[in-house]
């Protein structure tokens, strides 16, 4: 084991984290939700929607920004199509539910879609369309979030980081998947450069009068650049309009941080698209096709599919547990006697 680092099974720090939550007013099929995403995120390196989360979740159901009791309800609108309420609550269980009901509907029509509206913060979306690769579905996912990217060329920030998610069925290996936010880089890296007073690369943030800055805090205080510039901003206009629009949910610039307990509900949107290859011509042979090109690349010297790191964090953990700094355990073991 690391030095300073304490090991804890992936089960035993799900129960940790569903007690802190439970404590704070989550209903136990909630927290236990919450708690399977939050460590599945750690396990895959994915920090930022891991253990770093809870503290600010207990936070917002005890003050009511998110309803920790909030049951989601699905209904299908049309053939192809699920509209899924969160009901102010945590995203994940309205995730899970549409994990449930989409392979199905998606079996039967060939294409079929699940919109979340009143949603919250949807972590890892590559780990939702993993479950669905997982159950034979191309699956691809869109979530909007709060605002931090302004539009190209603007100054206001009118757009989330607002990932997207991709995953599709491999013959003899684990599903691809690919998970990417379109923000040049995370918030988290710009708030950690601030707290250890070091400037971060002119490319990553605007100030507040839409000017790149060294300055971590200028750029808290600004914008967000996007990955790609025009290209990636283009597509943050898009995932607002499918996350959101179509969904009913609130745009980023409406939508309240995830980070805190202020303001109201966050009320943002998700859209998982799921498609039966066996419906568009691959018929049963889908799986396959995806793992000759898989093959192919990993043929390819020093090219990789995405996803390899993630698959070996999860053999370590399964092995060994999860590295842990015990302050962060401390700080999980505090909120259940809190």
């Amino acid at each position: 084991m690391s030095a300073g680092l304490h090991t804890i099974s992936s089960e035993d720090l799900e129960r940790l984290v569903a007690a802190a939550l439970e404590t704070a007013g989550t209903s136990a099929p909630n927290a236990s939700s919450v708690a399977r995403a939050l460590v599945a995120a750690e396990i895959d390196g994915q920090a930022g929607h891991g253990l770093s989360r809870v503290a600010s979740y207990v936070a917002q159901v005890r003050v009511g920004k998110v309803d920790g009791r909030a049951v989601p309800t699905c209904e299908r609108t049309r053939t192809a199509t699920l509209a899924i309420d969160a009901a102010h609550g945590f995203a994940y269980p309205a995730l899970d539910l549409a994990v449930a009901q989409l392979p199905a509907v998606a079996r039967e029509t060939g294409v079929a879609a699940a919109g979340l509206r009143r949603s919250h913060h949807a972590g890892a979306l590559g780990l939702v369309a993993e479950r669905l690769a997982d159950a034979g579905l191309v699956t691809l996912m869109f979530a909007n979030t709060p605002s931090a990217m302004a539009p190209y060329g603007g100054k206001r920030a009118l757009f989330g980081t607002n990932p997207i998610a991709f995953a599709a069925p491999r013959r003899d290996g684990p599903p691809i998947v690919i998970d990417l936010a379109l923000s040049e880089v995370a918030r988290g890296k710009i708030l950690a450069a601030a707290q250890k007073g070091e400037a971060i690369p002119a490319g990553w943030a605007l100030d507040m009068d839409g000017r790149p800055t060294p300055d971590p805090k200028a750029a808290l205080a600004g914008t967000l650049l996007p990955s790609g510039g025009a290209k990636g901003a283009a597509l943050a206009l898009m995932v607002e309009l499918l996350a959101a629009a179509i969904t009913g949910a609130h745009f980023a610039s409406e939508a309240s941080a995830f980070l805190d307990d202020k303001g109201p509900p966050p009320a943002t949107g998700q859209l998982i698209i799921a498609i039966d290859g066996g419906a568009l011509g691959a018929g049963d042979g889908l799986a396959d096709r995806v793992a000759v090109l898989a093959d192919a690349i990993e043929a390819e010297s020093g090219a990789r599919v995405p996803g390899a790191r993630r698959h070996a964090l999860r053999a370590e953990a399964r092995r060994i547990g999860l590295r842990v700094t015990p302050r962060v355990i401390k700080e999980i073991e505090a909120l259940v006697v809190a």
